[in-house]
C-alpha cells in the first residue's frame, strides 16, 4: 500500500478511536489525532488517566464502528460558524485551533454522529479499516508545552490486512526485546540516576569496555587517515559562542551562563569553536592544509525531560567530532574522503545506510553565494562516489548545508548517523585564514563531521542492532571459564591468565553452582564463548567449548581455542 493510502487509513482510524472515546467517555475533550509513522494517536483531556481496561473497551467499540461501515463525509463551515459549533459541544481545543486558522472556511469530517475538525484526507467509510490495534497510552502536554494542560495520548496502529498487522506486532515485540534500556540493565552496561540528574549516563565497567573498544578502533582509523587528536575545555567564555553565532541561534539549548569572576561562561554545546582556537594559534600556509583535527569531545545541550530516552536522547554526550580546515579547491576531495571513511566504519558495524542532502534552514547565517558553493560541493562529492541521496529541504545547520547519513539496523529501522557539514561562515566570523601561493591571506573552508555521532546514542543503537549480543571483537567479556567442581578452579584460573596474556577478555565463574545453571546465566549475559572444564580437561590441558550462537563445539586445546578466537576477531 502506498504511503498516502496508509496515511488516509491511519488518519481515519484515529477518528474512529476518537468517536469510540467520546461514546464511552462523553466528558472527554478532543485535542488532535494525526497519523504518524506506523500508526496514529489522539490526545484527550479526561478526568482520570486511561487504564489498560479502558483501552480494551475503546478498541472493542472501534471494531463495532468499523463493522457498521459508516460513510466518512467532508463538509465545510465558516470559521465563526465552526467556533460556535464546537463551543456548543464544549470542545475548547478545537475552538483554539479554529481561531488560528487564517482561512475564512474550515473543513470537517463526519461518520455516524461523530464530527471532527480536520483537513483530511480520509477513507470513504469506516468499513475500509481492516486491521487496527491500540498499543499504549501516555501523558502529553497540549502543544508540547509543560505549562499547558496534561492530556492523555492513546497510540494505535492500523494496517491494510491482519497479516500486515500481525507482522508489525511481531516486529514491535522484537523491538521491545532489543530495547537498549532493558538490555542495558540486564547486561549491566549503564545506568541513569534520578538523584544525579536526568539525561546523564553512568557507564558501568562492561558498557565502558564496549565504549573503550569502539574509541580504540576510532582512534586507530583516524590516525591512518591523517587526523590529529585534540582536547578542548568543557566550558568557555560566552564571547566565544557569541562570535560563533551559537549564542544567537542556539541559546535555548545551551547551559549557563556561569558567572566566574565577573565573566560569563557557558558549557560548550559544540566543539568547533575550540578547534578554531587551536587552528588560529599559528599562521597557516596552504602547504599545511588540509588540517584534520579530531576530538572525542563531551558537550552539553538542554533537552526537555519529556524527550529524554535512555542513551538515545541525553543532556551530556561525547561526540566523535572532527573539523577539517582546507582550501576551497580541496573541499570536494576532503568530503569524498569523509564519505569513504563513513562507509568503512558502517560496514564494520554491520549497518546499511542512506544519504540526505540537508539544505539551508530558515534560521541561518551567511550569504547566498557561500551557501550555494558549499551545497554544490557536497553534491559533487556524493555524485563522485555514486552515492544516491534525497534532499531534505531546510534541514541544514545554521552555518551550512550538510550530508546526513541515516543508518538501518537489523530490523530495518532508521537511526541518526554520520553528518558532514561544509562551512564557510564560521571561518568568516572567526577570520580563519591561510597564506596562499600568492603570499596573500585567503579564507579557509571548514568541514564539520561526525562518523559515529554521539558515543551514547551510537552505543545505545548498537545494543539494539545486535540485540545485546556483541560480536566477539566488541564483547566486554569474550569468554567465561566454568570449572565443574572446586578442584577444577586452579586450572580455570591458570587458563584465564594465559588467555588474558594473549589479549582476550575473560572471566572465571567458580561459584558452587551447577554447571547447567552457570551456562544458562552466561547465555543470558550473551557471552560469546563458555569454556567448561572438568577432570578430563584438566588432565588433557583442554577446554570444552560452547558457543553462544552455535552451541556445543566440543573439546579444544587452549591454544586451539585461542587461535580460533583470534581468527574470528581478525576477520571482523
Amino acid at each position: 500500500m502506498e504511503n498516502d493510502s496508509l496515511e488516509r487509513l491511519r488518519h481515519s482510524a484515529a477518528h474512529v478511536m476518537a468517536q469510540a472515546v467520546q461514546e464511552l467517555f462523553p466528558e472527554a475533550k478532543l485535542a488532535i489525532g494525526p497519523p504518524i509513522q506506523d500508526g496514529f494517536y489522539y490526545d484527550f483531556e479526561v478526568a482520570r488517566p486511561f487504564t489498560p481496561e479502558d483501552l480494551a473497551r475503546i478498541e472493542e467499540r472501534m471494531r463495532a464502528i468499523i463493522a457498521e461501515d459508516h460513510p466518512i463525509t467532508r463538509s465545510e463551515m465558516s470559521r465563526e460558524e465552526a467556533i460556535r459549533f464546537f463551543e456548543e459541544r464544549q470542545q475548547p481545543y478545537k475552538v483554539e485551533l479554529i481561531r488560528e486558522i487564517p482561512e475564512e472556511t474550515v473543513s470537517l469530517y463526519a461518520q455516524d454522529s461523530f464530527i471532527d475538525l480536520c483537513r483530511g484526507p480520509h477513507l470513504d467509510s469506516t468499513g475500509e479499516i481492516k486491521a487496527v490495534k491500540l498499543l499504549s497510552v501516555a501523558g502529553a502536554y497540549w502543544r508540547g508545552n509543560e505549562k499547558n494542560q496534561m492530556l492523555q495520548r492513546i497510540y494505535g496502529t492500523a494496517w491494510p490486512s491482519t497479516e500486515d498487522l500481525d507482522a508489525y506486532l511481531a516486529n514491535l515485540a522484537e523491538r521491545e526485546r532489543r530495547d537498549h534500556r532493558r538490555l542495558g540493565k540486564e547486561l549491566d552496561l549503564y545506568s541513569i540516576h534520578e538523584e544525579a540528574g536526568a539525561g546523564l549516563i553512568f557507564w558501568h565497567p562492561k558498557g565502558a569496555m564496549v565504549r573503550h573498544l569502539i574509541e580504540q578502533f576510532w582512534k586507530e582509523e583516524h590516525l591512518k587517515r591523517g587526523y590529529q587528536f585534540l582536547y578542548t575545555p568543557h566550558i568557555a567564555s560566552e564571547e566565544l559562542f557569541r562570535i560563533s553565532g551559537h549564542l544567537e541561534q542556539y541559546a535555548e539549548s545551551m547551559y549557563g551562563p556561569l558567572d566566574i569572576e565577573g565573566q560569563r561562561y557557558r558549557l560548550k554545546p559544540m566543539n568547533c569553536p575550540g578547534h578554531i582556537m587551536i587552528y588560529k594559534t599559528h599562521l597557516r600556509s596552504y602547504r599545511d592544509l588540509p588540517l584534520r583535527y579530531a576530538e572525542l569531545g563531551t558537550v552539553y545541550r538542554f533537552e526537555r525531560s519529556g524527550t529524554l530516552t535512555g542513551m538515545l536522547r541525553v543532556r551530556g554526550f561525547t561526540q566523535d567530532d572532527a573539523h577539517i580546515f582546507c582550501t576551497p579547491e580541496q573541499l570536494v576531495g576532503e568530503v569524498v574522503g569523509v564519505l569513504d571513511f563513513v562507509d568503512f566504519v558502517m560496514r564494520r558495524f554491520g549497518y546499511t545506510y542512506k544519504a540526505y542532502l540537508a539544505t539551508r534552514p530558515e534560521k541561518s547565517i551567511g550569504s547566498d553565494a557561500v551557501w550555494e558553493h558549499a551545497t554544490r560541493s557536497l553534491v559533487e562529492a556524493m555524485e563522485s562516489r555514486g552515492l544516491n541521496y534525497e534532499v531534505d529541504p531546510g534541514g541544514g545547520v545554521f552555518y551550512g548545508p550538510k550530508i546526513d547519513i541515516k543508518l538501518y539496523d537489523a530490523l530495518g529501522r532508521e537511526w541518526q548517523g554520520p553528518t558532514v557539514q561544509a562551512d564557510a561562515n564560521l571561518p568568516e566570523r572567526f577570520d580563519v585564514t591561510y597564506v596562499g601561493p600568492d603570499g596573500n591571506e585567503h579564507r579557509a573552508v571548514m568541514i564539520h563531521r561526525v562518523v559515529l555521532g554521539s558515543m551514547e546514542r551510537f552505543v545505545g543503537g548498537l545494543i539494539e542492532h545486535y540485540a545485546g549480543a556483541f560480536p566477539l571483537w566488541l564483547a566486554p567479556v569474550q569468554a567465561i571459564l566454568l570449572p565443574i567442581a572446586e578442584r577444577h578452579g586452579d586450572y580455570a584460573h591458570q587458563v584465564a591468565a594465559a588467555l588474558r596474556a594473549a589479549g582476550l577478555r575473560v572471566e572465571v565463574d567458580d561459584r558452587s553452582e551447577k554447571t547447567g545453571f552457570k551456562i544458562r546465566e552466561a547465555q543470558l549475559q550473551k557471552i560469546p564463548y563458555m569454556l567448561v572444564m572438568g577432570d578430563r580437561e584438566v588432565e588433557q590441558g583442554s577446554v570444552s567449548v560452547r558457543s553462544r550462537d552455535a552451541g556445543d563445539l566440543g573439546a579444544m586445546s587452549v591454544e586451539g581455542f585461542l587461535s580460533k578466537a583470534q581468527a574470528e576477531i581478525a576477520a571482523a
